[in-house]
């Protein structure tokens, strides 16, 4: 009995085997198992995956990537390869995709339909031996974004299987497994292989929240405008360490790249390193076409760098060749910004005459407006035509109709500044009016010191007093504001409130001569010679030239 008990389950097993299908054993080469590591090199997680192209792109769960610094995979033959970058991620349906470094990569071919229910289906799990494929059949087939399933499938799960691949009856894989809702359940599920396979890496795939728990890198998108736009997304969200391997990683993948260049130009001439920024850029400009763009990107660093880094020292550069850069990109394509550029440069080059003919030519382009018109001021201020300069910023101004927008702050201010410096009080108090309920939350006490210096020439000296209080309570350690606010008071004969102001400013800055000057004159002003005189007196000590004239007159 014991033999005839023997000779069947040899004839059981050796069924089970015949009935293999024979793509197992090419199929078992493409599993592999996936380990992944945190920053002090411990062990993270594991799970399964399998090879979806020749190029070693792998899908397997996402789970074990979560906080990993590092992951390898390990296939069929012992073979360890790590794994290079991400790909996608998917938290709801915990599927990652990723690329590994490794050669002669096999992978398996995803099915181009989706299975349907009662279909018999093979799950293969990683195994460095013979592997043993363990059959089911398709339950459920629930589709989810339109054109993918999720299947259910009447299979106990072995353990260690996540992330392994399902099959169907042609050798293709259907499904990626997933974590079974209980150990032991006669239900396994798995999720569409093509859905993961599919995934892919957009520009704007350094903000996915799944993506950002992993600190493995991310791949860059295929599509060069999509790889650009992450790249531009890293330049304000990432170190500059991470950064730069972004751009270096966009360089390669695209040499004849313009952009790539451009922004390492940038990096490196935010770190001071000319040299590398003008190598990079002189290779931008050799491999751009056309080629007005690179100029035009070379020709503004320059510029930047003379503008505000003057003291640092670089042969190669100069505003000269920030002009030449200009024309250039000019040249290659007309477009008014690059003259706009050029203009900039020769007003910074004290070339008024010549930046002045660019600014009036660019008035009969798409640039005209408020900003063209501003710095035609400036350049009549700089040539001392008064009446050519408040004109253009008139211009400016009226380039926005009442009631104004807050766009519209920076040129009434630069009007009033224009009005106040000559002598036009009146107006300049109505500018800052503007400009006050305009920027109505974010002024400081010099906007009301400013104000109360107008106000004041006008003979406005309530206003001035408002403000210059305003001033006071905006910035109370200041000595100037306190200072003013008492020199004004005298004025108006509030002498009581005078001496106080003088004292806070003696008190913040007592050793500045101002404010015993002030409280001298205040005390004097009010009858208190007496007292005036010593604080007068005390004004002299510390240098004040004023203090000698005013203790001769308050001394009769």
């Amino acid at each position: 009995m014991k033999r005839i008990f023997m000779l069947a389950s040899v004839l059981m097993l050796v069924c089970t085997l015949s009935a293999q299908p024979g793509w197992v054993s090419k199929a078992s080469k493409s599993v592999f198992t996936l380990k992944t590591f945190g920053a002090d090199g411990s062990l993270l997680g594991s799970t399964n995956g399998f090879f979806v192209s020749e190029q070693g792109d792998a899908v397997s769960s996402f789970t074990p990537f979560t906080g990993a610094v590092r992951a390898v995979v390990i296939d069929a033959s012992g073979k360890e390869m790590p794994v290079d970058y991400m790909l996608g991620a998917n938290e709801m349906y915990d599927v990652a995709k990723f690329r590994v470094s490794g050669k002669k990569i096999q992978p398996l071919t995803i099915a181009s339909a989706n299975a349907t229910t009662g279909q018999e289906v093979w799950m293969l799990p990683y195994s460095v031996k013979k592997p043993e494929p363990l059959s089911g059949q398709l339950d459920k087939a629930e589709t989810f974004q339109e054109s993918y399933a999720y299947y259910t499938v009447k299979m106990q799960m072995p353990e260690n299987t996540v992330g392994c691949p399902l099959f169907n009856a042609n050798g293709e894989v259907i499904g990626l497994m997933q974590q079974p809702a209980r150990q032991g359940d006669a239900l396994s599920y798995a999720i569409s292989a093509r859905f993961a396979s599919e995934m892919k890496i957009g520009g704007l795939s350094l903000n996915d929240a799944a993506l950002r728990k992993t600190k493995i890198k991310l791949g860059l998108p295929d599509k060069q405008d999509e790889a650009a736009l992450m790249m531009f997304v890293a330049g304000s969200t990432m170190d500059s360490i991470s950064y730069l391997a972004i751009i270096n990683d966009f360089i390669a993948k695209f040499p004849n790249a313009e952009d790539g260049y451009i922004n390492r130009a940038q990096l490196a001439f935010n770190g001071n390193n000319f040299e590398a920024a003008a190598r990079d850029m002189e290779q931008a400009i050799k491999m751009s076409d056309p080629k007005d763009n690179a100029h035009y990107s070379y020709s503004r660093m320059i510029y930047q760098k003379e503008l505000y880094k003057n003291n640092i020292p670089f042969s190669a550069w100069s505003l000269d060749k920030a002009a030449e850069e200009a024309i250039a990109a000019y040249d290659a394509n007309p477009m008014p910004a690059y003259r706009h550029l050029l203009g900039q440069i020769y007003f910074t080059q004290k070339k008024y005459d010549e930046a002045l003919s660019i600014y009036q030519e660019l008035q009969n382009t798409e640039m005209k407006g408020a900003e063209i018109y501003y710095e035609l001021a400036r350049c009549y201020e700089m040539k001392g035509d008064t009446a050519a300069m408040l004109a253009q910023l008139d211009s400016a101004v009226n380039t926005f109709s009442k009631p104004y927008l807050k766009e519209a702050a920076p040129f009434i201010w630069a009007r009033a500044m224009a009005r106040m410096n000559t002598g036009k009080h009146r107006l300049a108090v109505q500018d800052m009016n503007e400009y006050e309920k305009l920027i109505a939350t974010g002024l400081n006490a010099n906007f009301y010191y400013i104000r109360e210096q107008s106000e004041v020439s006008c003979r406005q000296y309530q206003q001035a007093l408002n403000d210059i209080t305003k001033a006071t309570q905006l910035a109370p350690e200041d000595p100037v504001y306190y200072a003013e606010k008492s020199s004004l008071e005298t004025r108006v004969g509030m002498y009581d409130e005078a001496i106080i102001s003088a004292r806070e400013c003696i008190r913040l800055a007592p050793n500045d001569s101002e404010g015993y000057l002030l409280l001298g004159v205040a005390l004097c002003q009010k009858g208190n010679k007496k007292d005036g005189l010593p604080q007068l007196q005390k004004a002299k000590e510390l240098g004040n030239e004023q203090a000698d004239a005013l203790i001769a007159k308050y001394s009769k």
